[in-house]
């Protein structure tokens, strides 16, 4: 292949003489505003852009610092609803070839075609997208779990969990209830109400069973969280009112249980719930049980992805995920990108985030099957694939950006880490045009060379208010050398390799604040656009 021997060649110089030679940008996908390129794969092998000695910089000048690295990635994703996988079921029987072609677009990481997904958040129970609601025991006052029951969840979620880890070898699962079991809160319903305390060790034991099942089902959890969106009381679906208190004391029963059950890996991840309280719930449930929890999760529906700092700021060893936004059917497919990329592919790893992640990985046109009497989708929620009755399907918006992002982060080589983000900013007449992120990842051979990505949005779309597209005409800079490239409206993942100089082996587990240089001013931007900055997609329910 021209690009290995190309390498090969490089390396070897490197190698007699340690200067920056050789670096070519091989790959790119773009995603265009007018959609004639969808996550559309260019291979650069037969003329690659060439880093070369400085000259005059673009209009908008990318600057990498490979010598900043910062949080290591666990990927990016969405979450498996029980409606999900009852229409990637449903699909499976009425159309393989078109089910196989919907699971590899998604999750399959080696194929340039593909967006190799890597994270998928799975409901304990029924949430707002479930055929009924159940939890694993229904009995009521079981405090010894007797009746618990893994196989109260449909057949059908262990089974396109299965054929999803079949095409990933990197997929991380992530468990976490809507709601406890009804008869442990006050409202004696999983339907909204309030967590009782005298449950608290018996409902950590129920966990401990919910990631045993799962594993007796070949699913190993990389995370567990103890409830979602625990500031959510809603009687329509399954929601719980937990306090940082009691999730605290629950985490650290769960975390001694499974310490002495064999899953002192898996990590416990708490709070799950909206940017806009992250310097009060999280900050309280880390204060209470730092040891028992690895880090929280924010959602978008209210604050700002800067709010995750004020958590980053009080405990900076501690892991951040990004992991529910939602759209909703009916709204502007390229506005739609350009917040997305904005808040969560791009600003939530700016703001230490390993992970980004929408809300239901697939739903119908209607944004159906939602779980009876739930008012959770006002507005139809949009999910990242619609599956439609005739066995067809549409990818929507949501993959777009997704699959951007999961291309700069997924591992290089079979069993290799994920990325880790590297310092970035931008300068130029036209920086405010371009937001950026950068990463390298690491290869499990030490010789090769390592691979650096950046994804880029275009969003220089308008001029005083009016309709104007314009490219970007950028240069990169990186280790003394640059590259020009220019940016189309739209959404860009570019691969290049560079010599190992020792900087991207950190600890993977931990969590360095974010760069200053690369952070974003989206009041500014706003400003500058005569806009008002949009903080959050919207609200599926009032909390």
């Amino acid at each position: 292949m021209v690009r290995a021997a190309v390498l090969a060649v490089a390396a070897a110089a490197f190698a007699a003489a340690p200067v920056a030679i050789g670096q070519q940008i091989f790959d790119v996908w773009a995603t265009t505003w007018e959609r004639s390129n969808l996550f559309t794969y260019t291979n650069l092998d037969s003329s690659p852009i060439d880093f070369v000695s400085p000259g005059a910089t673009g209009d908008a000048d990318i600057v990498v610092d490979d010598t900043n690295v910062l949080q290591s990635m666990a990927g990016f994703g969405a979450t498996l609803t029980d409606s999900s996988a009852q229409l990637l079921n449903n699909l499976k029987s009425q159309n393989s070839d078109n089910y196989w072609a919907v699971i590899n677009k998604l999750f399959e990481p080696t194929d340039n075609a593909n967006a190799g997904l890597s994270y998928l958040r799975v409901p304990l129970g029924a949430s707002d997208f479930s055929a009924s609601v159940y939890s694993f025991d229904d009995t009521s006052g079981d405090t010894s779990l007797n009746n618990f029951n893994i196989n109260a969840a449909p057949s059908y979620l262990f089974s396109v969990i299965k054929d999803i880890m079949s095409v990933n070898q990197y997929l991380k699962v992530h468990l976490l209830p809507w709601s406890p079991p009804g008869w442990m809160k006050d409202s004696g319903s999983m339907n909204g109400g309030s967590f009782l305390d005298t449950y608290s060790s018996t409902y950590a034991n129920y966990l401990l069973k919910a990631l045993q099942g799962f594993q007796s089902k070949g699913i190993t959890a990389y995370a567990m969280g103890i409830q979602n969106e625990p500031e959510n009381n809603n009687p329509t679906y399954p929601t719980c009112l937990l306090s940082a208190a009691q999730e605290a004391a629950i985490g650290k029963t769960l975390r001694s249980l499974m310490h002495s059950n064999g899953f002192s890996s898996t990590k416990i991840i708490g709070y799950e719930h909206n940017w806009i309280d992250a310097g009060s719930y999280p900050v309280t449930l880390l204060q209470d049980a730092p040891n028992a929890f690895a880090g929280v999760a924010f959602h978008c529906y209210d604050g700002n992805v800067s709010n995750q700092d004020t958590f980053e700021n009080a405990y900076p060893n501690k892991e951040i995920y990004f992991t529910e936004c939602s759209g909703k059917y009916g709204t502007d497919w390229w506005s739609d990108i350009k917040w997305y990329m904005d808040n969560v592919m791009i600003g939530a790893p700016e703001h230490s985030a390993k992970t980004g992640m929408l809300w239901t990985l697939a739903l119908d046109g209607n944004g159906q099957p939602e779980t009876p009497g739930s008012d959770s989708c006002s507005t139809p929620c949009r999910p990242v694939v619609t599956i439609n009755s005739d066995g067809s399907y549409t990818f929507n918006q949501e993959f777009y950006a997704l699959a951007a992002a999961s291309k700069a982060v997924t591992p290089k080589d079979s069993g290799g880490p994920f990325a880790q983000r590297v310092g970035v900013s931008v300068g130029g007449g036209t920086s405010w045009g371009l937001r950026v992120g950068a990463y390298v990842t690491a290869r499990t051979n030490s010789a090769d060379w390592l691979r650096y990505s950046l994804v880029v949005l275009n969003w220089d779309d308008n001029d005083n208010n009016t309709w104007d597209p314009h490219p970007v005409s950028a240069t990169i800079e990186f280790r003394g050398q640059q590259a020009a490239y220019t940016f189309p409206v739209g959404v860009t993942t570019l691969w290049w390799y560079a010599a190992d100089q020792g900087h991207s082996r950190r600890d993977a587990n931990a969590t360095v604040a974010a760069d200053s240089e690369g952070a974003f001013d989206g009041a500014a931007y706003a400003q500058t656009e005569g806009e008002q900055p949009k903080l959050f997609r919207f609200r599926r329910t009032a909390a």
